[in-house]
């Protein structure tokens, strides 16, 4: 790899001390079909994808079995088997899926030792480089849901553990059990819920996973942005992705698409720099 490639161009991040990646990863959401369910429109075009991502740089590569359900690992193992030395495929358990937009926490042991088997049998994988518990189960003890996802660790089928989709109090309960070495939550201009997560997460060395970096599927965008963007000639998807990457350090974007246009839009927007300006404009 070089540093002419484009997903570069913001640097790159070490994760919690698990491996390093530049700045600016792919989430593979949207890879699947309407309502993350079922297979995509275009077969050839959601492979082409991920091949691109990866031939502009990008080596993180985020998933879960929930995506399909199992549709966008089973795309990435096709597309991008055998994975170059340098690619991180991270995915994530603890949804259950019944049906289009329709989403419901599992968080019982048996459900994710079946959900990341599962995982890696379709990536292809004797060990997943990084597994995250989806979303806290409220019917289940959080430091169950946890606790085997360290066993997984510790059977060497997980190399390093994340989050998603948790508070302050959630994080900090389980770094009383175990390094984390990512959280990923929902944080956009608009949307700064995880400000206080975000905080923890650069006090403890812990990668910040953004995901929706414009409101996801629902568009928001707010005037500042649209403003910064209008200055800059480029879409508002980019400075929301430039603005994450300014934000902190330890922020790791992944925005997804399922267009090879939008992709290489997106990717370019690592190379975007906000000035003063922008920034105060968009707070």
């Amino acid at each position: 790899m070089t540093s002419a490639l484009p997903a570069q161009s913001a640097g790159t991040i070490d994760v919690g001390g698990a491996f390093t990646v530049p700045r600016l990863g792919f989430g593979a959401m949207r890879v699947t079909g309407p309502g993350v369910w079922g297979p995509p429109a275009d077969h050839e075009t959601a492979l082409a994808v991920l091949r691109r991502a990866v031939e502009l740089g990008v080596t993180f590569i985020d998933t879960a079995d929930s995506y399909g359900p199992d549709v966008s690992e089973e795309l990435i193992a096709e597309a991008l088997r055998p994975y170059p030395d340098d690619v991180v495929v991270a995915t994530k358990g603890g949804q259950l899926r019944p049906g289009p937009g329709q989403w419901r926490p599992d968080g019982r042991p048996e459900h994710l030792r079946a959900v990341c088997e599962g995982s890696l049998g379709r990536l292809g994988l004797d060990r997943i480089d990084l597994y995250q518990l989806h979303r806290p189960d409220p019917a289940v003890p959080f430091d169950e849901s946890v606790g085997t996802l360290v066993e997984l660790r510790d059977e060497g089928k997980v190399a390093h553990i994340g989050l998603s989709n948790v508070d302050v109090g959630r994080l900090d309960q389980a770094l009383e059990l175990t390094p984390i070495v990512s959280v990923q939550n929902r944080y956009n201009p608009i949307d700064r819920s995880s400000d206080d997560v975000l905080a923890r997460c650069e006090e403890r060395g812990i990668a910040f996973i953004p995901y929706a970096p414009v409101g996801g599927q629902d568009l928001r965008v707010g005037d500042a942005v649209q403003a910064v963007a209008a200055r800059h000639g480029v879409s508002p998807v980019q400075v929301a992705i430039a603005w994450l990457l300014a934000r902190s350090p330890v922020m790791l974007p992944i925005p997804g698409t399922g267009s090879v246009a939008h992709l290489e839009e997106n990717v370019a927007a690592a190379a975007l720099e906000l000035s003063a300006e922008d920034l105060e404009l968009l707070g």
